[in-house]
């Protein structure tokens, strides 16, 4: 059995990620840098996005799908005037338009969009159409028919009106939200047409700003020796908001074994927050985290150990 190179190493690293670089390019150049032998990253940035890129390495892997689940937060730039096919600043011109909508304006169409909604994609996105990525299609000049997909909305407000032609919103949303989507369908809204001059995520999940280190401080390490470990938030941290169950020393072992538990005997104990039917919560024995468990049918069953 061939033995993985690099060193096995387990966390999260919360990288701002620059401009004009793919999340793919991030990840494999946080790996190299601190020779790991395994990492991938909780929510991809578009190119001109900037902001908070989480990676995960080792057991960390684990736990993506629920960073991914998280709340995100971000800021983007509107520019007025210019569909781009892209729907971002990076496209192609394909509209025009004159009109310069008003700041009330703005926020008299902003209430549709918040809530649960329904979104079309934009064509430039990693949705699969038929077994195709929807971006191959679209680059070559088979524009994808998307159809809209339920996104949640909990906020959309205006923050700063640049000048006629920009305006910068705050957006806290759920899961496999468009930015770019939510300008495009703004702007048309508002008797306009617009797309995504700039993009930062300042959230997603339990990380926020405070967390996030700049790619050029990770990878300035001399001598070519490995980047600390001791950059790494523990691979808990991205668990931080899911409901905190307290077991005995002996439900813990037993759960690690992959043994169910009877919800009864857990009655006085069950956060108010962990939904019975179907929710998750993450197990504890005193401070450790054994991984996350999903409460149904009257057990709390395995689900992912860590």
């Amino acid at each position: 059995m061939r033995r993985k190179r690099g060193r096995a190493l387990d966390g999260w690293l919360i990288v701002d990620k620059p401009a004009g670089m793919t999340s793919t390019d991030v990840v494999n150049k946080v790996r190299r840098a601190f020779d790991a032998q395994k990492a991938g990253h909780g929510g991809t940035l578009d190119p001109l996005a900037t902001g908070l890129l989480p990676v995960a390495f080792g057991a960390a892997t684990k736990t993506v799908p629920y960073i991914m689940d998280g709340t995100k937060l971000y800021h983007f730039t509107l520019k007025l005037g210019e569909a781009r096919d892209t729907d971002d600043a990076d496209g192609q011109v394909i509209a025009i338009s004159a009109v310069r909508p008003t700041d009330d304006e703005f926020r008299a169409a902003l209430p549709a969009f918040r809530g649960e909604i329904m979104q079309v994609p934009p064509i430039f996105s990693a949705i699969k159409v038929a077994g195709e990525r929807a971006y191959d299609m679209a680059r070559e000049g088979r524009a994808p028919v998307l159809e809209p997909r339920p996104a949640r909305i909990d906020r959309f407000e205006l923050i700063a009106r640049l000048d006629a032609n920009t305006a910068v919103f705050e957006v806290q949303s759920g899961k496999g939200v468009y930015m770019r989507s939510l300008a495009r369908d703004l702007s048309v809204a508002c008797g306009t047409v617009g797309h995504v001059a700039g993009l930062r995520r300042l959230r997603v999940g339990p990380f926020l700003e405070k967390h996030a280190i700049s790619l050029d401080k990770i990878l300035a390490v001399e001598d070519n020796a490995p980047a600390s470990p001791e950059l790494l938030l523990p691979v808990a941290t991205a668990l931080a908001d899911i409901p905190a169950l307290a077991l005995t020393n002996s439900e813990a072992a037993g759960l690690s074994q992959g043994q169910a538990i009877s919800l009864v005997d857990l009655i006085g104990r069950i956060p108010e927050s962990a939904n019975p039917a179907g929710g998750v919560a993450r197990a504890m024995d005193g401070g450790r985290v054994i991984g996350l468990c999903r409460l149904e049918d009257g057990w709390l069953r395995p689900e992912r150990l860590l």
